[in-house]
């Protein structure tokens, strides 16, 4: 049966009884989440820069072995589960280039760009991931829901309506606050 033939209930029945402790249930998720979860690394990886040594199976395998030891999480629907997913593949691109930056001499500072320009500099991706992160890390101390709006947007690549199902609000205050959160990150990023 193709992942798609599962219903939405039949992987939130599978996230909770891995939550409840049935590795049995996760062994039986992993396929039916595969996918979407390599779709969300696509997505990552287009905003990573042109060299980046991680592939995107890499990248879903990290981000894997992190969701594994969180056996005691609620999970509270596949959207939250998703959501959860996309939040740990950025930190996984973020602690990556990191590492690979601490081991080079005279690693360059992070560039400060709009969200739009960022998706334009291809060589200069993950700088600008780098420092779209520190943004994000700001807002999130601000406004942690606006924080998570982006996160699940613009790196999940998450919709709308797929957002308003994790944070459990509505796609309008989803639209309005991702303005409002883009409006901020842009004045953030554009500081000298």
């Amino acid at each position: 049966m193709e992942p798609e033939a599962f219903s939405t209930a039949e992987i939130t029945q599978l996230l909770t009884a891995w939550s409840e402790g049935e590795v049995a249930a996760l062994d039986q998720l992993v396929p039916l989440v595969h996918s979407e979860l390599h779709r969300i690394a696509e997505h990552y990886m287009a905003h990573a820069q042109a060299g980046q040594l991680l592939q995107a199976s890499a990248l879903i395998n990290e981000a894997y072995l992190r969701l594994i030891d969180w056996k005691e999480m609620r999970w509270e629907n596949r959207a939250h589960f998703f959501g959860v997913a996309a939040q740990l593949m950025r930190h996984v691109l973020v602690d990556d280039y990191r590492e690979r930056q601490a081991g080079k001499r005279g690693g360059g500072g992070a560039l400060r760009v709009s969200l739009a320009e960022a998706e334009a500099h291809a060589d200069e991706r993950s700088a600008d991931l780098i420092a779209l992160d520190d943004a994000l890390e700001s807002l999130a101390r601000l406004d942690e829901r606006k924080s998570k709006i982006v996160e699940l947007r613009y790196f999940g690549g998450l919709s709308v309506e797929e957002t308003a199902t994790v944070l459990q609000v509505s796609a309008r205050t989803i639209n309005r606050e991702w303005g409002l959160a883009q409006a901020w990150l842009f004045r953030e990023l554009s500081k000298s």
